[in-house]
């Protein structure tokens, strides 16, 4: 089955797809070679980050919260189930534990080497199998495009929660494309309002000569990336629905962005 994002389906060449690359473990605790692989590359995919059991409970919990919308039964309340996960799940304790639980929060602090801060605005993405067209995928984008009022040493991570197959709909990475993000922001030529870049992935890809990098997620795994670095959300051509969050975290000493310190809602404008 072909590769989509947005309804456009991806080549699927060598010079036009490739797979990311996980952290060796000979460099998992070697934060100068953390560091250096980050600004080359643009990410860290850290297989088996997390527990795996703490994840699927996580995972366990939000299927059990949201369930009386209907959503698993095919007779889905959406206002309910957006009540639910926005009064429920997305402030909630379960939440906030699983976000700063100590792999994630301590290896901040370890990778940062200072004090860290979680901006309060995380976001979890339930993508149902089947959902394609444009504006049904997380269109190509780089994060410091919605955080101009903080630092732009800001870092993402991006959790599965579960296990999450490339034809589940994860995320795709455009191959080093921090390096031109970060010299035409430098040249003031890419300072563009809060948006995405394009639905159309395998247009980017042929204008830059580079290859979206996809992976088969499990749970447990952590990509970790740059605020430059662009990336997508690939359509859920599965036959289970796609659950993940992304969440940031930075120095606690360097600019924070205001505007991300209220719970996520889907209707926030940002």
């Amino acid at each position: 089955m072909a590769i989509t994002s947005n309804g456009y389906v991806l080549d699927e060449s060598a010079r036009r797809l490739g797979e990311l690359v996980p952290v060796p473990d000979a460099e998992r605790h070697d934060r100068d070679a953390l560091w250096e692989r980050l600004r080359r590359d643009g990410y860290l995919f850290l297989r088996g980050a997390l527990d795996p059991g703490v994840v699927d409970g996580f995972r366990r919990y939000y299927h059990a919260t949201v369930a009386p919308s209907g959503v698993w039964n095919g007779a889905e309340d959406r206002a309910e189930y957006r009540r639910l996960l926005f009064r429920e799940v997305v402030p909630g304790p379960e939440y906030a534990a699983f976000c700063a639980q100590p792999a994630v929060r301590d290896w901040y602090a370890w990778f940062l080497g200072a004090e860290t801060f979680l901006h309060k605005r995380k976001l979890i993405r339930h993508v149902r199998p089947g959902e394609s067209g444009v504006g049904t995928a997380t269109q190509a984008h780089y994060d410091l495009v919605y955080l101009r009022e903080g630092t732009d040493r800001v870092l993402s991570s991006w959790i599965p929660l579960g296990d999450c197959p490339v034809r589940r709909g994860g995320l795709t990475y455009l191959e080093r494309s921090h390096h031109w993000v970060l010299a035409r922001e430098r040249a003031g030529t890419l300072r563009l309002p809060a948006r995405s870049i394009t639905a159309d992935l395998p247009g980017l890809a042929d204008e830059h000569d580079a290859r979206w990098l996809v992976a088969d997620y499990r749970a447990g795994d952590v990509v970790v990336h740059s605020a430059f670095t662009v990336h997508a959300a690939l359509d859920n051509v599965d036959d289970d629905y796609r659950l993940s969050t992304d969440i940031r975290y930075q120095r606690a000493g360097d600019p924070i962005d205001w505007r991300w310190q209220q719970h996520w809602r889907d209707d926030d404008g940002l």
